[in-house]
């Protein structure tokens, strides 16, 4: 009876194990396709239509760099190692470069999260000092920061003999997660949380600023009294704006546009409407957010794997959880385009004009803009 069970598990294996491999390889190149090619076209977009050319969007192409880094050096490696049955047959300093690259561009992604949530709170609650500051040289700068910061975070493991390894239960070089005696595991895990909380208190705070503002009394026009098209009284400097831009009256420009001026290029047509700004500000915040959030819920699971192993002593995390947790990891870097795709409606309009050169007829856009 011992034998027929033992039998049978055997012949079980031999049809579970072709079928997850199958499946391994399968799903991560759809993510390999995915991830590059998505990515790739986002950039292209971004690059490509002049109108994107702006804070928020540098961050945003930035990050695609880092997924398509990502997707096509450090993905195919993995899809190797399945393919030769969990085994790694390149060496042990391209399993280092390899594991660089990956914990590299983990924590670039979630430095420049920490740091898109920092600029679209200032978009939003310090909009005049946003336009005026944040400019293409410093998102320069502050992309370089970031990046410097990753290498420091990402270097050092690379001299430490056995930290860098290849993991046969997650078919990958990354970092080894020991017990936190044993190597400076438990250090990493905790920034990597420390930046990601931080994260979510920014755009918490955001969100009350928000709903703060929504509170706030509507502000009360008086109207101008008007004697022989000369007004007076406490809306007089509006109408009196009105009727200049509109042509009636003469002399010099009334108070309230002595900021604007008439823009005849039509590559620096800009709506001087406050409220579509203010809109707008919010639609990049609420994509820039789903991008963290899913972000934290792709990479959730194997952090907490990664501190299972670094705190418990006795058991050991459970194969099916740990293959489940290391695809979700990888799937962030496939899921960015769909969540810009789908979440921003400025994107999708440029995508369509841009890439799918399906222009539609849109109204002129009124041709003033501030100074």
């Amino acid at each position: 009876m011992a034998n027929y069970s033992h039998a049978a598990d055997h012949s079980l294996l031999q049809y579970v194990s072709p079928l997850a491999t199958f499946l391994k390889l399968t799903s991560l190149g759809f993510i390999i396709g995915v991830g590059v090619v998505g990515n790739l076209l986002i950039s292209i977009l971004l690059v490509k239509d002049k109108s994107l050319h702006r804070a928020p969007y540098y961050f945003l192409l930035d990050l695609c760099a880092s997924d398509i880094l990502r997707s096509a050096v450090c993905f195919p490696f993995v899809f190797t190692s399945v393919k030769n049955g969990s085994a790694w047959t390149y060496g042990t300093l391209t399993c280092k470069v390899i594991a660089f690259l990956g914990v590299l561009s983990c924590f670039h992604t979630a430095f420049m999260l920490f740091c898109v949530s920092v600029t679209r709170y200032l978009a939003i609650a310090h909009h005049r000092f946003y336009t005026k500051r944040l400019t293409f040289w410093t998102c320069l700068a502050v992309i370089c920061m970031v990046w410097t910061l990753s290498v420091a975070m990402a270097f050092p493991p690379v001299l430490d003999v056995g930290t860098y390894s290849f993991i046969r239960e997650e078919d990958q070089c990354t970092f080894q997660h020991r017990s936190f005696r044993a190597n400076d595991s438990l250090g990493f895990m905790l920034l990597l949380a420390l930046i990601l909380l931080a994260t979510q208190l920014v755009y918490l705070k955001l969100i009350f600023f928000v709903h703060d503002r929504r509170k706030m009394k509507p502000v009360q026009f008086v109207p101008a009294v008007s004697q022989n098209w000369t007004f007076h009284g406490p809306g007089a400097s509006g109408q009196a704006a009105a009727n200049w831009l509109a042509g009636f009256g003469r002399g010099p420009t009334p108070p309230t546009l002595l900021g604007i001026r008439q823009n005849t290029n039509a590559a620096g047509r800009r709506r001087l409407l406050v409220l579509d700004e203010f809109k707008t500000e919010k639609r990049i915040s609420r994509m820039f957010y789903v991008v963290t959030f899913f972000f934290l819920a792709l990479w959730g699971p194997y952090l907490v794997a990664c501190y299972w192993r670094v705190f418990a002593r006795g058991p050991v995390v459970p194969g099916g959880y740990l293959t489940a947790a290391v695809w979700m990891s990888f799937a962030q870097a496939g899921v960015n385009p769909f969540i810009c795709i789908f979440s921003n409606r400025e994107l999708r309009r440029c995508f369509s004009a841009t890439l799918l050169y399906c222009r539609k007829s849109r109204l002129p856009r009124e041709p003033y803009c501030v100074i």
